[in-house]
């Protein structure tokens, strides 16, 4: 299989996915909201209950991914076409029944939709990757984590470029066909290797080790991503900025990406990674000095720490990869697995943090003390930075053959 003409798809197909996940938490509870009363609370505890579901349903998709990886063109179409027909249900249609229970039909809808494809999707990139020499895995990695980048991005705007939501559901269907129509010579028709499941996974030190730094890596985004309204709204005294500064942080992400690549395709994807999370301490290290008004140097601290994330995104999971292209290239339950921690981190972060800052004094959309104020600085800034310490840590005593 020619290897160059794959990699634009697999953005493509990335993008998809990311577009699939930003309006959960940003779009869709504002909709629900806005037209049809639903309370804060109420989508919340949906969100929550849809999150926990979502991570113990993974292993099982992994096995559903695994059994039908002969058929896996087939699987991929159907898990598109529940993902959009989810999407189109969340933004497009008036709920047929109580708006809450429509909400969480619909969401379970994309949750599991996305899970499957994304295991479908990252198993592939094995196979794929395998064929294009040593650097396979970074340059497939390059090109799949910018395309997911950028679909952050679009989706971001979409609503108010595609003149609302129901605009960017019909946008979000057309990049389903068009992401389904690119990747229709990429899904591995020709499988000989038997899927493995999880155990050699599991089995592996390596691999293992390797789980439990996407675990602790992950944590200091979801540590910044749970509290990262809350620190723009109270801490920086800026309400109304949010949009702008998640732009242009997923932005310098998905400008750094490539050239993240491209100097792990130099300098090996470890040493370039363990920069990258240099990187990310520093910027959230800056995040501490900051107060009421400080918006310029937060944007600047959004695109560091943006730029950081991109070699996060890209490098972690291509290691991953090709330690599975080692071990277990048909073992699909191995990116079930990483989707799990991955998944864990933000469940962690919201039940540890949440509750911390509350019981601090903290109070989201009104006047809060300074030791109130202090508390969410050292949470969105120097948790992060222990993390990523310890992170590095992880990384730097773990070894493996690099090829």
């Amino acid at each position: 299989m020619p290897a160059a003409p794959a990699l634009p798809a697999y953005g493509v197909f990335a993008a998809l996915l990311a577009a699939a996940g930003l309006p959960i938490y940003i779009h869709a509870p504002k909709v629900y909201v806005d037209e049809y009363g639903v309370s804060l609370a109420a989508l919340g505890a949906v969100l929550f209950g849809l999150r926990l579901f979502d991570v113990i349903q993974d292993p099982l998709l992994a096995r559903l991914a695994g059994a039908l990886r002969h058929q896996r063109a087939v699987a991929v179409t159907g898990g598109v076409a529940l993902m959009v027909a989810s999407m189109l249900g969340l933004f497009a249609v008036a709920p047929p029944v109580a708006p809450l229970i429509w909400f969480a039909l619909m969401l379970a809808g994309v949750f599991s939709a996305f899970s499957f494809l994304t295991i479908c999707f990252y198993a592939q990139g094995v196979q794929t990757a395998g064929t294009m020499g040593a650097t396979g895995h970074i340059r497939l990695a390059r090109w799949r984590e910018t395309g997911a980048l950028l679909g952050v991005c679009v989706a971001a705007v979409a609503p108010v470029v595609l003149g609302g939501f129901e605009g960017f559901a019909l946008g979000f269907a057309l990049l389903g066909l068009g992401a389904v129509w690119l990747m229709r010579h990429e899904w591995g028709g020709q499988l000989t290797i038997p899927e493995a499941g999880m155990a050699p996974v599991l089995r592996d030190p390596v691999a293992r080790r390797l789980l439990l730094i996407a675990l602790v890596n992950a944590a200091p985004v979801a540590v910044s991503s749970t509290l990262f309204l809350f620190f723009v709204e109270s801490r920086l005294a800026a309400p109304g900025w949010e949009g702008p500064f998640l732009l242009l942080f997923f932005l310098s992400a998905a400008v750094a990406t490539p050239f993240w690549g491209k100097a792990a395709e130099v300098y090996g994807p470890k040493r370039v990674l363990v920069a990258g999370m240099i990187l990310s301490i520093a910027a959230f290290a800056f995040a501490l000095t900051l107060g009421a008004g400080d918006t310029l140097a937060f944007a600047v601290i959004c695109i560091a720490s943006g730029a950081a994330l991109g070699a996060d995104m890209t490098l972690l999971p291509a290691i991953f990869a090709a330690r599975m292209a080692r071990i277990a290239p048909g073992a699909s339950g191995a990116f079930g697995l990483w989707s799990f921690v991955s998944k864990l981190s933000l469940a962690f972060a919201a039940v540890a943090l949440l509750p911390a800052l509350e019981a601090a004094g903290f109070r989201a959309g009104v006047e809060n003390t300074d030791d109130a104020l202090l508390a969410l600085s050292l949470a969105y800034g120097l948790v992060p930075c222990l993390l990523k310490l310890l992170a590095i840590g992880l990384l730097a005593t773990t070894n493996w053959k690099e090829d």
